[in-house]
């Protein structure tokens, strides 16, 4: 069997795939010296894009906020001045 190319490329698959499903990357790391732990991080990353965050809940407040802000002024808040 021969392998086939086909006209996709690897990266923009990936990048699709990443962007609609999204990941989660978490790390532990502590540095030590001489045997003995000096610091400790613990770090967590989600990464998607912001149509499968809010489906999943994440970044609803952030995102309520922004469309708030692009929205024009009501008629109501705007200062009538004589």
């Amino acid at each position: 069997m021969e392998p086939t190319k086909t006209e996709t490329h690897a990266l923009v698959e990936f990048i699709d795939v990443l962007l609609r499903d999204g990941a989660v990357v978490q790390a532990d790391i502590v540095v030590t010296v001489a045997d003995i732990p000096l610091i400790g991080i613990s770090l967590r990353a989600a990464i998607a894009g912001m149509a499968t965050m809010t489906e999943y809940g994440l970044f609803d407040d952030w995102d309520r906020s922004r469309r708030q802000r692009a929205q024009p002024p009501s008629s109501e808040s705007k200062i009538v001045k004589d």
